[in-house]
């Protein structure tokens, strides 16, 4: 098997052209971002998809422009507003970052994406890869993609047997990517290199039979398509721990604003008790060791623990033990605090596993 370092000639135009026959005939033509060329509608998708499966991100996008149907709307939205719609989505820095990059296109092009992808690339949340996507397909810019699913074509179609996050390896794909494009159509060819990574050179068990570039195909050859691209090196998942309160009065929850920078940053959520409080692990934590802390937002008539709540990161596993107190009076409490009404929390910009489990609890039979 040979390395990335040892190929030679990086062009063929024969590698292009099959793909762009092929996402004619078979390639995906009817989702929503598509057969436009709103540089806003593609890029809006474009941020959504990253790391992001296509099923996920239908009913978000859809949503998401009925509130927000142009970029000024974006720009000039409340940022609480802004994660509200994304609640639920993930990677909540990407939607701090789209809203950081609506205000500073309206700011600094008059509310128009540029075309040129190096200009594309230095704004928030947009990457060279999500630059190029999104001047292709609103300018017809010839630029070169290289995300995930594009990686994990090359790697196979022309068997790289190195793990591509490391960047001699990827800057090596990036030449390769730039070398294969096509004198025209790139559209299709760009549209084609995400289809053929979304719907047939899967993770799992790809659908060679009907692939296009088999017959190149290293990995195919060699039968080492579950091999390729070389998985990156397993490390121990670190496990860390919090303790939630769901502190209600009145038919209202508290919430608090979280800081910018950190986890779920920028959205509300459950106040937390520290780790000084915490003592250890969760399960030792007792009600009799929550009540003070519960004591401060108020007079506490009740409390009582929850079913414990597992959230998995990209980097960690967070233990969560959430804490039920009802309080008989709320005591005054400034920013970052704020009462919510459980009958719209839906509405409420939290994390998935905070929302899942107000949504629960606001049944109207518990209040």
């Amino acid at each position: 098997m040979k390395r990335l370092t040892e190929f030679g000639q990086l062009e063929d135009p024969s590698f292009s052209a099959a793909v762009v026959k092929w996402q004619k005939s078979h390639g995906r033509h009817a989702l929503p971002w598509q057969n436009t060329r709103d540089a806003y509608r593609i890029w809006l998708s474009e941020i959504m998809l990253q790391q992001t499966q296509v099923a996920a991100v239908l009913a978000y996008y859809a949503r998401f422009l009925e509130r927000f149907p142009t970029l000024h709307d974006l720009a000039a939205a409340p940022s609480e507003d802004v994660m509200a719609q994304w609640s639920g989505l993930g990677y909540y820095t990407r939607a701090r970052n789209l809203h950081a990059c609506a205000r500073r296109v309206v700011d600094e092009y008059g509310g128009v994406f540029p075309s040129d992808p190096a200009l594309l690339a230095d704004l928030p949340g947009i990457g060279r890869s999500t630059a190029a996507a999104i001047s292709a397909f609103s300018s017809g810019t010839r630029a070169a993609i290289l995300d995930g699913n594009v990686k994990r074509v090359f790697a196979r179609v022309f068997g790289i047997d190195e793990f591509p996050g490391v960047k001699a390896v990827e800057d090596g794909l990036w030449r390769r990517a730039d070398a294969l494009l096509p004198a025209e159509g790139i559209e299709s060819y760009t549209q084609g290199l995400m289809d053929l990574g979304a719907t047939l050179c899967t993770r799992s068990k790809p659908d060679c039979a009907r692939c296009p570039l088999r017959e190149r195909c290293v990995a195919y050859a060699t039968g080492r398509t579950a091999e390729l691209p070389v998985r990156k090196p397993k490390k121990t998942i670190p496990e860390k721990q919090a303790a939630l309160l769901v502190v209600i009065e009145g038919g209202q929850v508290l919430l608090e604003q979280r800081a910018q920078a950190g986890i779920w940053g920028g959205l509300m959520s459950l106040p937390e008790v520290d780790g000084h409080a915490l003592r250890g692990a969760l399960g030792a934590l007792t009600v009799d060791a929550v009540a003070p802390v519960a004591g401060a937002f108020g007079e506490v008539e009740a409390i009582s623990a929850l079913l414990p709540l597992v959230h998995v990161f990209t980097h960690y596993r967070l233990h969560i033990a959430p804490f039920q107190a009802t309080l008989s009076r709320r005591a005054e409490l400034a920013a970052p605090y704020l009462w919510w009404d459980l009958a719209r929390i839906d509405s409420a910009p939290l994390p998935a596993p905070v929302k899942k489990l107000l949504l629960e609890l606001s049944a109207p039979s518990l209040f």
